[in-house]
Order: structure tokens, then C-alpha cells, then sequence
């Protein structure tokens, strides 16, 4: 699509040209209540902006998942299912043929962004879409658990599960039987590929695969991480968290049934409803570091908007995406779903930083956020998040040990690239 310029393009995306055509937009939107409101607020808006109209698509939750049913939807080159879509911060490289390419229709947006959101979107010196949100891994804890038994916010990965084991066991003897030391995403999907990032990073084993493409993992620290892990497991980690999606892991912290959390930031405004039954008991830190020499790694999240590159309604969609991007919607969905977000100037505003003050700490770690090896690993990234959450599952359950696992891992990877990444 060809803009003239800039001005054009705006009087475009917001449907102001006298006599331009009604069109659906058919948008993504989840199930869950605070997503459904984020979007009707949406649906609410653009219908009264401009003289287009919003039909909402239920893709599934999952990334890896999403991804799957997107890309049949793509191969079909079918134009009619989907027009403007949430695409998570690892996708870009991976369907970079199926996004519209929107340079030119928002090229204006970017000084309003965090400079590394932006880039993400960056393919080849195209935008292939706008950033939702922005997000990166944290820990969750229960203040008057803690200082009920004297302990401060653990530094290292070792301090917390000492202090989850501790109160975990003095807890279930005087007869809560029900509370766990430590939750997290264990199931094998791409968030445990977001944790096991962040506890190889916060070891010093690297990233998997480097950014110049070399293939890193099998080191003593990576092990060490994944052997680190698997001791929780049935000890402060229940079982059952080796079948946890981010949903799973916050529903028993904020039911008060687990003393550590690692999830993202959405769950902060969640577990502090009228409620929750752990409002007013819940602080946040970074994610440990694997020991002294360790150091405190996040793993880079966030979601972005892209429109179909087979859509019929290419107008209609980028108003939609210019609308998503404002500060005003951005600030709409940070105080509806307590995520993140990804424009600066929304940081400033007094609601969020009345609703928001852990926001202001955040800002420095998603600027040094650990990302996912997907800009090394090109299109075969999922295949690679595939075989890394396999492997760390399999350490988790008991089936291998961390050095097994990260030779396997070594070895697999190979063969996934080949000669080279593409």
C-alpha cells in the first residue's frame, strides 16, 4: 500500500475522508473478562470515531498454540478470518511475509514508544506492527508471610527456596495444608522457554544460541540451572506445576495458596482487586540471580498489533491498529488488564502512577530484558522454543539431569539449523 504522506495516511486510518467505504474489522479478541472489556472499550470507541465496525475473533491463549492456528490461516491465504491480530514479541521474524507492512501508515508513532518495543517490530526496515504492551519476567511475594517469619525479599535463587521451604513446612504444621512454596509456568509451552531463560541467564549460561548464531547452551551454568529447577519440584513447587500457564500459576498465589510467584506483570492489579483474597499482602522484586556471581535476568515479553497481509479492509484495519496505539488506549488497558505500557508518555499519566508505582522500577528492567533467541534462530524459532521447553521439561520431571539435557539440546539444535539460521 502506497501512502502519499503522512497527513493522508492520518485522514485515512481514522475514516475521515467524506464518502470512504463502511468496512468490518474483524479483531482478535480472548475470553477472559478484563480482555473482553479492554476490547468492547475498544469495539466501543472506533465504532463511534470512525464509521467502521469491530467483530471480535477468539484465537487461542496460548503463544505456540496461536501461532499454529495463525500460520494454517495464513497458508490457506484466506482473507477473510482475520484482520487485525495480537502477535507476541518473538513472532515478527517468524511471519514476517503475512504482516501488512505499515511504515508508512505509522512511522509517525515511533518517538512515542520504548525504542526496544518498537524495534522488535522492525523486519528488514519494515514495521510489520505496533507495540501493545511491553513485559518482562518477575517475582512475586507474600509480604506477611515473609515478615511474619522474619525473612527479606531472597537475592538468589538458593535464598528462596529456603525461605519457601521454610514457610512452606512451619505453615502446613500449624494446619496449612494446602500453601506452596514456589509457583511457576511449568508446563511445556513457550512460557516455560521465558522461564528457563531467565534461571540460565540468571546463572551466567548464556542465551541458548548467541546473537551471532552459535549455539551456547551446553555449559556447566546452564545445567546447573536446569538441575536448580527440578529440585523444586515436589518440594516447594507442586507437581501439578508442571501442567501451569501463567492463568494456573496466579490463581493459587492469589487464591493465598503459594508464598513465591514468577509470572508477569499483569498479575499485580489482579491480586490487588477488592477480590483477592491477598490484597495488601503482595511485593514484587526481581527475578534471583543464580548465586553471587549470578545476576537478575527478565525475560522480554510483550504483545504487539499486526493486520493480516491478505486483508480486504486495509484501511479500516490501520485505523484500528493507529487507535490501539494511543496513549489513551494504552492507558485504558494497563488500568483494565495491568499490563504494561509500551509508550512512555503513559507512564506519566497520574492514574497509572497512582494505580501503578511498581511501574517506575519497571522501566529499567525492560530496557535490560533478556531476550528469547528468536532474532538469532530467524523462521526455525519456534522449532527452537520447541525443543527448549521439551528439554527443560524433561529436566523437570525427572526424566534427565541438567548436563544430559543440555548436550541433547546442543545436538538437536544442530540439526534444526543446519548450515545456517534462515
Amino acid at each position: 500500500m502506497k501512502w502519499k504522506n503522512l497527513a493522508l495516511a492520518a485522514v485515512i486510518a481514522t475514516g475521515g475522508l467524506t464518502g470512504a467505504h463502511a468496512a468490518t474489522v474483524k479483531m482478535e479478541c480472548g475470553s477472559g473478562a478484563t480482555v473482553r472489556e479492554f476490547c468492547d472499550y475498544i469495539k466501543a470507541r472506533f465504532e463511534t470515531e470512525t464509521q467502521h465496525k469491530v467483530e471480535f475473533i477468539d484465537l487461542p491463549a496460548a503463544s505456540d498454540e496461536k501461532l499454529s492456528m495463525l500460520q494454517q490461516i495464513f497458508a490457506t491465504r484466506a482473507n477473510n478470518v482475520i484482520d487485525v491480530f495480537a502477535m507476541d514479541v518473538i513472532w515478527p521474524g517468524v511471519i514476517d511475509r503475512h504482516l501488512l507492512d505499515l511504515t508508512d501508515a505509522m512511522k509517525d508513532l515511533e518517538p512515542a514508544f520504548f525504542p526496544s518495543a518498537w524495534q522488535n517490530n522492525v523486519v528488514n526496515g519494515r514495521i510489520k506492527g505496533v507495540p501493545s504492551f511491553i513485559d518482562a519476567g518477575m517475582m512475586y511475594y507474600r509480604t506477611d508471610l515473609l515478615k511474619k517469619y522474619d525473612e527479606t525479599p531472597p537475592r538468589t535463587w538458593g535464598e528462596l527456596a529456603r525461605i519457601a521451604a521454610r514457610i512452606q513446612n512451619a505453615e502446613r504444621e500449624a494446619g496449612n495444608r494446602t500453601l506452596h512454596g514456589l509457583v511457576f509456568q511449568g508446563k511445556a509451552y513457550e512460557g516455560l522457554t521465558c522461564v528457563v531463560t531467565e534461571l540460565v541467564a540468571s546463572h551466567g549460561g548464556g542465551n541458548f544460541v548467541d546473537p551471532k548464531g552459535t549455539i551456547t547452551i551446553n555449559n556447566p551454568r546452564a545445567a546447573e540451572a536446569l538441575d536448580t529447577a527440578a529440585k523444586w519440584i515436589g518440594t516447594i513447587a507442586p507437581r501439578g506445576v508442571l501442567g501451569y500457564q501463567e492463568e494456573e500459576a496466579r490463581a493459587v498465589f492469589q487464591n493465598g495458596d503459594a508464598v513465591f510467584m514468577r509470572n508477569w506483570p499483569y498479575a499485580w492489579l489482579l491480586s490487588q482487586d477488592d477480590t483477592s483474597p491477598v490484597k495488601g499482602k503482595v511485593g514484587t522484586m526481581p527475578v534471583p540471580r543464580g548465586g553471587e556471581e549470578g545476576q537478575h535476568a527478565a525475560a522480554l515479553g510483550g504483545w504487539q498489533w499486526a493486520v493480516n497481509v491478505n486483508t480486504t479492509v486495509p484501511d479500516a484495519a490501520i485505523a484500528l491498529v493507529r487507535l490501539l496505539a494511543e496513549a489513551k488506549s494504552q492507558k485504558h488497558n494497563f488500568l483494565v488488564m495491568g499490563v504494561p505500557p509500551a509508550r512512555m508518555d503513559v507512564y506519566e499519566d497520574p492514574e497509572v502512577k497512582a494505580k501503578g508505582p511498581y511501574l517506575e522500577n519497571l522501566r529499567a528492567v525492560f530496557e535490560a530484558a533478556v531476550p528469547r533467541p528468536s532474532t538469532a534462530t530467524r523462521s526455525q524459532y519456534p522449532r527452537v522454543s520447541n525443543a527448549i521447553w521439551n528439554a527443560t521439561y524433561d529436566v523437570l520431571s525427572g526424566r534427565t539431569d541438567g548436563t544430559r539435557a543440555v548436550a541433547d539440546l546442543e545436538n538437536r539444535l544442530g540439526r534444526i539449523k543446519g548450515r545456517e539460521w534462515r
